[in-house]
């Protein structure tokens, strides 16, 4: 006899007390909406600060097959799905006459995305990503995410007067309105998965007390669901739920960790202690996000321009924009080249995740559109030109990697972003100073 299972809606959540669990694409949906896969398309914009050490970042050979740097080589299990791109610049956020020399990093931060040249008091131009998030927010519940690992608590005014929006976030949706970061895995956690419509806080607060998984409400609904879908289903909807709590119990040490440590160190309530545990967190719930398709563009900051942040875990004590400013000294470029390689290898645990995570007919990583760059090259000088940028992902089917890409002096990192746009089903006709599409 044929058992005939009714296709399951791509929209299907699992409910219940203070939470909404939407659930990954599973074959059982397949039938109601196989023919629109191919539109699928995910933009991810990861960001480093502060520049690099660009001699140890470069790959010494260019074209296909080419040979990883020093810093790249933790990229070498993706060696055939980047795309390293030399020689882009940002120059039009370089400062204008009577301008001065003043806030580097805060140009460095409001040009990155925008292409704009940025103005004092806080106006640049719509972030490549709010585009995108324009065209592919209509598809999902949350427009886009807008994540980091530092706090938004510097507002106001900040060197030489100019706005402190250019240090704290890369996304801005109107020329004027800037989008804070969140930091705070828990947070982003409850935003994802979170029924604050229906819910009043103070249940949320008593099952946190209680240390209850927000996926005990919804375990009534789940074993429901697996009863409907077949056997392949069944244990991707056991992997996506045992991952899941999986990202809420870290969140929970990281609560009662910093409860206990909070009187000694200076660490907000809820972060993890050390820079990995907290990127590693970060990167899962953009993974999770992306599975679900609550989202289809993320931004995350590694750091905000002109980070502070010391890596005594990789035997960097100093401070990373200390270092930045090397002048030339070769033990503070060697560690500079600790810190770029730290970050490198950071987000080859995304893409490793990215990868693992089952997607129709590949995987997440087969479907997305990745970027990894920095808004400098080299911090001593706060150059804007030859930005380090890497491109990952198979951009379901667009983007050919194992290449390395040197362009000529003076090409417009603008002109990139009108093809990413290209990448994501979205066509412009202009973005910033673009003057034309780049081949990559």
């Amino acid at each position: 006899m044929i058992i005939t299972r009714r296709a399951i809606p791509r929209r299907t959540v699992l409910r219940g007390i203070g939470a909404t669990v939407t659930l990954p694409l599973l074959d059982g949906m397949l039938p109601a909406f196989a023919s629109q896969l191919p539109s699928i398309a995910r933009l991810s914009i990861v960001f480093s600060p502060n520049g690099r050490n660009m001699e140890k970042w470069t790959p010494p050979t260019e074209g296909p097959g080419f040979q990883l740097s020093p810093t790249l080589e933790p990229l070498a299990p993706f060696h055939q799905r980047i795309v390293v791109l030399s020689g882009l610049d940002n120059s039009i956020g370089d400062a204008r006459p009577g301008e001065g020399e003043s806030a580097p990093h805060e140009r460095a931060g409001g040009v990155f995305l925008t292409s704009v040249h940025p103005e004092r008091e806080g106006r640049a131009g719509i972030s490549v990503d709010q585009l995108a998030a324009r065209e592919l927010g209509r598809h999902t519940q949350l427009a886009s995410l807008e994540l980091g690992l530092h706090a938004n608590d510097i507002v106001g005014q900040c060197e030489k007067g100019w706005s402190c929006a250019y240090m704290n976030t890369l996304s801005w949706r109107t020329p004027t309105t800037p989008l804070p970061v969140e930091y705070r895995p828990r947070a982003v956690f409850e935003r994802l998965f979170g029924d604050s419509d229906s819910t009043d806080p103070a249940v949320r607060r008593a099952r946190l007390q209680k240390d209850r998984s927000i996926l005990d409400s919804v375990t009534e609904a789940a074993a429901r669901l697996m009863r409907d879908v077949g056997a392949g289903d069944r244990a991707r909807l056991t992997e996506y739920l045992d991952g899941m709590r999986d990202v809420e119990r870290r969140i929970q040490r990281a609560e009662e960790q910093s409860a206990r440590d909070i009187p000694a160190v200076d660490r907000p309530a809820g972060i993890p202690a050390s820079f990995e545990e907290h990127a590693k967190l970060m990167f899962d719930l953009q993974v999770l996000a992306f599975q679900t398709d609550l989202t289809r563009v993320i931004t995350f900051m590694l750091g905000p321009e002109q980070s502070n942040r010391a890596y005594p875990e990789i035997g960097v004590p100093d401070v990373h924009h200390g270092l930045s400013h090397h002048q030339g000294d070769a033990q503070k470029l060697a560690k500079i080249a600790q810190i770029d390689t730290y970050h490198t290898r950071t987000f080859g645990y995304y893409l490793e995740k990215l990868q693992a995570t089952p997607d129709g007919d590949g995987s997440l990583l087969d479907h997305s559109t990745i970027l990894f760059g920095c808004s400098m090259s080299d911090g001593n000088d706060h150059l804007l030109q030859n930005l380090p940028i890497v491109l990952a992902g198979g951009s379901n089917g667009r983007l050919k990697g194992g290449r390395h890409v040197r362009y000529p002096k003076g090409t417009r990192i603008s002109n990139l972003y009108l093809t990413l746009m290209d990448m994501v089903g979205l066509t412009l006709d202009r973005f910033g100073d673009s003057t034309g599409r780049l081949s990559v």
